[in-house]
């Protein structure tokens, strides 16, 4: 699959929400932020930070907030996509064009832009320890390249793996997770570096 590498992309690509996700774009293009592709995705960063995200899924669209829950949130419109697992992280989901309000938009966006400026963050908690899945040890074990490979990895890279493992619910998905990730592990490449940039 080929990796998009613009906005104008990603929209021309999207399934649903096409005029929506067109609409969210000139609000945020009107504002200061400048538009990239980061993570896989269009970004509006600030200072060289991603401030704001925009995407298109199913059932919703929105835009996220990075640092989120710093926000005010005086409207009660951002939500926590993955509970338990963001800390900072923020969505505002829209269902309709309808909800698209521009001024209010602006006005979450000003002052994300002012605690990025004043050196607000939230940062990930890098202090808990990398448990290993038992299905990750083993395929490890058993393949000794990807288990040096693995080692020589930064924390960050190996608790991407172990996360993308541990996540999965059904033996099934753990073991064709595992076949993806072992090769890439054993080439010394981190789960998301095709998004990093």
């Amino acid at each position: 699959m080929k990796r998009l590498e613009t906005v104008d992309e990603h929209i021309d690509k999207a399934d649903h929400w096409h005029s929506e996700l067109i609409r969210l774009r000139e609000i945020l293009q009107s504002t200061e932020l400048v538009e990239t592709v980061k993570w896989g995705g269009p970004c509006y960063t600030h200072n060289d930070k991603i401030v704001v995200g925009l995407a298109g899924f199913k059932s919703y669209f929105g835009i996220w907030f990075f640092q989120g829950a710093l926000l005010s949130d005086k409207d009660d419109v951002l939500v926590n996509a993955q509970d338990g697992r963001t800390k900072a992280m923020r969505q505002w989901r829209f269902a309709s064009s309808k909800e698209i309000k521009a001024r209010q938009i602006k006005a979450y966006i000003k002052e994300a832009i002012q605690l990025q400026e004043q050196g607000k963050e939230i940062k990930a908690d890098r202090s808990k320890p990398n448990v290993l899945p038992p299905q990750l040890m083993k395929a490890l074990a058993m393949n000794k390249n990807a288990k040096c490979a693995f080692e020589e990895l930064t924390k960050g890279k190996q608790r991407e793996y172990t996360d993308y493992i541990a996540e999965a619910k059904r033996d099934e998905t753990k073991a064709k997770r595992l076949a993806k990730i072992l090769p890439m592990i054993a080439a010394c490449i981190g789960l998301n570096d095709n998004y990093r940039s």
